[in-house]
């Protein structure tokens, strides 16, 4: 596959005016709403709702994972119907699911509410991608999810300050705020969403002004490279819950730091990657580069693995400095494996079904989310040090992989649009040909008997 052309360096980490900067504003305004929803929403559905934890630790998982599954089919949909109508009616359909968790009062309800929310959530992901795409020149995609991710982040962090606010009155009307205002803020997002130029459907770009349909092509699914690719990914991606599970559990449970250094880690994170991400990514320019990252990003993984297995035993300040350590080891491996992975799944994705197969990409973050914890809980807090070396081995063995797996879907991808090429050529030569013949029929001579 020929790399994409090198992306723009824009200055800053605000994007340039244009569709870049309203996908930022969009970005912003809704995840202001979730930074503000994911610090309050269990306590209100335990303390408001009066549902058990367990209830809803079983909701949510199960919630998510039919998002994962409905995210490829509603990507599907952007392809066929257009990114930025789907996308708008997605975010308001998100609206409307955080809407109804005010009127929850019971399990099933809850559990209802919750699978339309993340149905919505993936959706809407899905979508969002397929219009960048759509929007975006492919050498400049990378630059510009490096922007949204720090966007992303900075509203992550005002919205979680607002949630914490509501924490503290602790009162049901301060809970309902919060999810109104999370509700209104994917309002904001879809009304950002209509400001931005029209991406045609799929079928139309392809069929020069004439909609049809590629019969022959199978799901994302059957692709096996790219399958193989997005697992991998997904392995890597245990590090998202690693900050929020995984080094808390660890800190509190085996080592004598002091338990508010869960807090000052989340903020370097946090503020890492609000500066850091856009530079980050500017080195990532093409697949070859985009693998590189990715490989660096493991071994860095390996590294912060080793380095946080050392803060047990230690004192509670020579435990507080190694774990430091490690989360800034951690964090660069994040941003590189984000900016190598940003590329991989644009890059190997089809041109036509780029909205079904970002969909399909992006259920790594659900499956690593939904597993993630299981793993970490068993690897960290059951089995210590050894469980910190496993993982980090594991993760490198998957950035190792990624670089095989990234050329077999990058060769494969060729292969497919010379075969469409192909078969695109012999049905024009045979439309042609079947034309010539009617208009030879048509001014060929009666003859007279």
């Amino acid at each position: 596959m020929t790399n994409p052309a090198a992306p723009s360096k824009p200055s800053g980490l605000v994007p340039p005016a244009g569709p870049r900067r309203v996908l930022a504003l969009a970005q912003l305004g809704n995840s202001v709403g979730d930074g503000a929803y994911y610090v309050t929403s269990a306590l209100y559905f335990t303390h408001v709702v009066g549902l058990a934890p367990a209830r809803v630790g079983l909701g949510l998982t199960v919630a998510w994972a039919i998002g994962s599954l409905v995210g490829v089919p509603l990507g599907g949909l952007a392809d066929r119907r257009g990114p930025r109508g789907t996308a708008v009616l997605l975010a308001l359909a998100t609206a409307a699911a955080v809407a109804s968790f005010l009127v929850v009062r019971g399990f099933v309800p809850f559990v209802l509410a919750a699978c339309a929310y993340a149905s919505a959530q993936s959706g809407l992901a899905a979508a969002r991608q397929a219009l960048l795409a759509g929007l975006v020149p492919a050498g400049e995609r990378t630059g510009l999810l490096a922007h949204l991710q720090s966007t992303l982040n900075a509203g992550l962090a005002v919205g979680a300050g607002l949630g914490g606010l509501a924490l503290h009155a602790g009162t049901r009307a301060a809970y309902l705020g919060v999810f109104a205002l999370d509700a209104v803020s994917f309002l904001l997002c879809a009304a950002l969403l209509l400001r931005l130029p029209p991406v045609p459907p799929v079928a139309v770009r392809r069929g020069h002004g004439v909609a049809r349909r590629d019969r022959g092509r199978t799901g994302v699914l059957r692709d096996r490279p790219y399958v193989l690719v997005t697992f991998l990914n997904t392995v890597l991606l245990l590090r998202m819950p690693l900050l929020s599970l995984g080094i808390p559990l660890w800190i509190t449970e085996r080592t004598a730091a002091p338990a508010w250094l869960v807090s000052a880690l989340f903020v370097l994170n946090t503020g890492a990657v609000m500066v850091f991400q856009v530079r980050m990514a500017r080195g990532v320019t093409g697949l070859a580069s985009a693998t590189r990252a990715i490989r660096r990003s493991g071994l860095v993984m390996l590294a912060s693995c080793a380095v946080f297995a050392l803060s047990s035993g230690a004192s509670p300040w020579a435990a507080a400095g190694v774990l430091v350590a490690g989360a800034v080891l951690q964090v660069v491996a994040e941003m590189q494996q984000s900016a190598g992975s940003w590329h991989l799944a644009f890059d190997l994705a089809p041109a036509d079904r780029m909205g079904e197969y970002q969909g399909f990409f992006g259920t790594g973050v659900t499956v690593a989310r939904t597993m993630g914890p299981l793993v970490l809980t068993a690897l960290l807090v059951g089995w210590g040090t050894p469980g910190w070396l496993l993982l980090g081995g594991l993760m490198a063995g998957a950035s190792y992989g990624m670089g095989p797996a990234a050329k077999w879907a990058a060769t494969r991808g060729v292969t497919a649009r010379a075969q469409d090429a192909g078969r695109d050529r012999t049905r024009d030569r045979d439309r042609h040909q079947d034309q010539e013949q009617d208009l030879d029929q048509v001014t060929r001579p009666v003859p007279v008997s």
